[in-house]
């Protein structure tokens, strides 16, 4: 997701004042059934020796599975397994960091993230802090890192989030989740395989595909929109259609999706997110719920918001059969829910995206705690 706190779209009017954000893109991608294959010679020009290892940090449901036996490791490039059980946290990157810095006497060659968002968000993390000191919770925000990244890869296997082409990484931190968002986080190279998609369970596939469908309904709906964010967010709407209302076959289902995620991130590099992904955040933040399944958590009560979303959603649901667990706010403490409405609320971005710059005379803590009390 991107946080681009100093980001007002306006109109092109031709005047010399005018300012807008220069973004970075992924400035290669490759795309295509079989193309993990040519991850070895991707990486070949970019090892600076043997003793600069190239790092793969790996989704560890891949433990066992006959694609750790694909990775091209030569001299010492090791492989760390990941549990996506849990958001990443900056604790966890600066674990990571920590413990590459100690093993090795020089830098790695690059980092390698194989899985959904959680690895590519913590491979561009560990990425982005192997070069610039002190902890990553310090570079929460924007703009806020000074030093570029050393090599990074990116290599979805589920599609959805759009980590593998935004500019952030999104890090559970001591004080709220939020992204780091720099020029310096994007990937250097992101390697889109739709192969790599089979397997993903029903649920998940789902859940993580309606990132993908929020974003672009959020893009769409949003003040920050413009023709730039517009043509990316149509053209990934139109492919959630028919990967999620249609009957494709499963390998053209997989292309489709993973184009979808593709065109959703690009669509919110130049626009934002809205009132879901704000309130997701605070449900992540205090009980640790996945963000795909947050965001339909909260969507599916945002019919005041996104009205004609909302009921795509539901036949997306109800033709796959998918059932949204309930009572996950049942219970809370006053304390929990004051933490997740603090944490919702200073997703300012993403209120003014979504209700413009007087969202505050539109939103308030009460209406969030009644939302969250459906959930």
């Amino acid at each position: 997701m991107e946080f681009n706190k100093d980001l007002e779209v306006q109109p092109v009017t031709g005047k010399a004042n005018t300012r807008y954000r220069n973004f970075p893109m992924v400035p290669r991608v490759i795309f295509g059934a079989g193309s993990f294959g040519q991850l070895g010679e991707i990486l070949m020009p970019h090892r600076k020796n043997s003793d600069a290892p190239m790092l793969f940090l790996i989704d560890d449901v891949f433990m066992q599975q006959e694609l750790v036996s694909r990775i091209p490791r030569i001299f010492n490039d090791q492989i760390i397994f990941i549990s996506a059980e849990e958001e990443p946290k900056t604790e966890q990157v600066d674990t990571i960091v920590a413990e590459i810095i100690k093993e090795y006497s020089e830098l790695p060659s690059g980092i390698v993230g194989i899985g959904g968002g959680t690895l590519l968000d913590l491979a561009k993390a560990v990425a982005l802090m192997l070069t610039n000191k002190g902890s990553a919770s310090e570079y929460q925000g924007w703009d806020l890192v000074q030093k570029p990244s050393i090599y990074h890869v990116g290599i979805p296997t589920i599609s959805g989030t759009g980590a593998e082409v935004s500019r952030t990484t999104v890090l559970m931190g001591p004080e709220m989740k939020l992204g780091i968002n720099s020029d310096y986080t994007t990937f250097d190279q992101v390697i889109l395989d739709p192969e790599l998609l089979a397997g993903v369970s029903k649920e998940q596939w789902f859940y993580t595909g309606m990132d993908c469908f929020i974003h672009c309904i959020e893009s769409l709906n949003g003040t920050y929109l413009n023709a730039f964010s517009q043509s990316y967010g149509e053209k990934a709407l139109d492919l959630c259609m028919e990967v999620f209302l249609g009957d494709l076959p499963p390998e053209a289902s997989r292309d489709k999706l993973m184009m979808a995620s593709w065109h959703g991130g690009m669509s919110i590099a130049y626009s934002q997110v809205g009132v879901a992904h704000a309130m997701s955040y605070g449900l992540s933040y205090v009980l640790g719920v996945k963000h795909g399944i947050g965001n339909c958590l909260v969507f599916q009560h945002l019919q005041e918001f996104y009205p004609e979303g909302v009921a795509l959603f539901n036949k997306m649901r109800q033709k796959h059969g998918i059932i949204l667990p309930t009572g996950i706010c049942k219970g809370l403490s006053e304390a929990q829910f004051e933490t997740m409405i603090r944490v919702s609320l200073g997703m300012q971005p993403l209120w003014e995206n979504a209700l413009g710059k007087d969202w505050r005379k539109i939103i308030s803590p009460e209406k969030l705690r009644a939302i969250y009390n459906k959930i």
